[in-house]
């Protein structure tokens, strides 16, 4: 056919199969209403979302009538928002989008008005804009174009080939970092709203049917994927925030439970040793009369004394000898202080290894130094992090570890040891700033290709309730 030769007609009936792909809709039945200007949706739970310059509205579609189990999460931005006057003369502001429409291997743009047809028996009006101009109207006749089905939604096709949408994601925290900030600029730069919540600043409705998190003074909106940022000093209330979205149903990057383990040290010890990980021979007792029997249980002198609530190295003391540990350890007992005292690994020489592990794969390692005088090898502290390859085995514990706790994202710390590997601590709310200088990579965006991942818009199927 030459570009003079007319476009062949096609012909639509008052009904017809239609696709909406960009929504993840692949197949609707649409009547088709030539006294409409503009085609009309079936949504519900319509929410706006994003910056004011470039408003999105998120929305859920149930595309089989009848089905209200079976709902399709979409978003798309903002054209307009119109005043639309009903067949029985009611008027109604609407937010209007603009996607794409597919029939029969044709494609093209059209506008769409978002309001609930729960009560029309066709989920989508096609209207004169949606029509374009070789598009006959047989009013007598339905489906004069190749039908489809609802089966379509009943494959693992659809999961696959399920379109990206902006997401609507919330960074628990009280910090403006550069962990903070690199959450929101990466977040934006993929299409996405990242909203910054101050966790103290949460307060809660717990009850059965409608769980919620208020925030100065509204209800937070629903989000897709919160990411905690917690920190150490506020872990009990962030805990329960962070279980107030569990239980509304929002999927967390990390869940409360593995953030309260591998913030209590003396928990995380015991949960690795039950996962039989390697870490330094660690004792604990909470009698001031067993200092010595502490001591022996982990072996002799240098010995390690650490504060079961320290945080970047703070609360952890080299004794060199045994009278040493024991001046310490009286000292901490007399603040009233839980402490683990561990054996002091000479052979990693103040250094040792930050395994980056998200979506369970270690995504990027460094090598920590600590500042000189110094066995901590803390970042905080004046330490220096470079690149370093690991070995299987060392990748193999970073991952058993983040596992242990049930962590989609976790800094693993190891020790070179002769024996192996031996686990430091697993941290739930890794910094990104010197793991990202020190390999280069961008770990941020790996975070929210995971995120992408996990909650991406594929058909969710409700249980009917009997």
């Amino acid at each position: 056919m030459s570009p003079s030769d007319p476009v062949e007609p096609l012909q639509f009936g008052w009904e017809e199969w239609i696709g909406l792909p960009d929504l993840g809709v692949p197949a609707i039945r649409a009547k088709v209403d030539t006294g409409a200007r503009t085609s009309a949706l079936h949504a519900f739970d319509i929410e706006t979302f994003g910056p004011i310059a470039k408003p999105k509205v998120r929305f859920t579609v149930h595309p089989i009538p009848g089905r209200d189990d079976l709902i399709i999460p979409c978003s798309a931005p903002i054209i307009d928002r119109r005043e639309v006057t009903s067949s029985n003369g009611e008027k109604e502001s609407r937010f209007v989008i603009e996607t794409k429409l597919e029939v029969n291997g044709d494609d093209w743009p059209i506008e769409i008005t978002l309001t609930n047809r729960d009560k029309m028996n066709s989920r989508m009006l096609l209207g004169r804009q949606a029509l374009k101009d070789h598009i006959s109207i047989v009013a007598t006749d339905r489906f004069l174009q190749p039908e489809l089905s609802y089966d379509v939604y009943h494959t693992a096709k659809m999961r696959q080939s399920a379109p990206d949408r902006a997401l609507r994601i919330a960074v628990l925290s009280r910090e403006d970092n550069y962990s903070t900030r690199r959450l929101v600029e990466e977040g934006e730069k993929r299409g996405h709203t990242v909203e910054v919540i101050n966790t103290t600043r949460c307060y809660m409705a717990i009850n059965a049917m409608a769980p919620e998190v208020h925030y100065d003074g509204k209800r937070l909106p629903r989000f897709d994927a919160v990411i905690p940022r917690i920190g150490a000093s506020v872990t009990p209330y962030g805990a329960a925030i962070l279980r107030q979205f569990e239980t509304i149903g929002t999927w967390c990057v990390n869940g409360s439970t593995g953030i309260v383990a591998s913030r209590d040290k003396l928990h995380a010890h015991q949960i690795m040793a039950r996962a039989k990980i390697g870490m330094p021979n660690t004792a604990f007792a909470a009698s001031p009369g067993d200092t010595g029997n502490i001591i022996a249980l982990v072996g002799t002198a240098p010995l390690i004394v650490k504060l079961l609530e320290s945080t970047q190295g703070k609360g952890v003391v080299l004794a060199e000898t045994r009278k040493a540990a024991e001046s310490v350890i009286d000292a901490f007992r007399g603040l009233k202080a839980n402490f683990l005292v561990q054996d002091f690994v000479k052979e990693a020489a103040g250094e040792d290894i930050r395994c980056l592990v998200i979506g369970g794969k270690v995504v990027a390692s460094m090598k920590r130094t600590g500042a000189d005088g110094d066995f901590r090898s803390n970042l905080h502290r004046g330490g220096s992090a470079k690149a370093v390859r690991i070995t299987k085995q060392e990748r193999e514990t970073a991952l058993r570890a983040a596992k242990a706790f049930d962590l989609n994202m976790a800094g693993v710390d190891l020790l070179r040891a002769e024996t192996g590997p031996k686990v430091l601590e697993v941290n739930s709310s890794p910094g990104f700033e010197g793991i990202e200088a020190s390999t280069g990579k961008n770990i941020v965006g790996t975070l929210y290709e995971m995120i992408e991942t996990r909650v991406r818009p594929t058909p969710i199927r409700r249980r009917k309730v009997k």
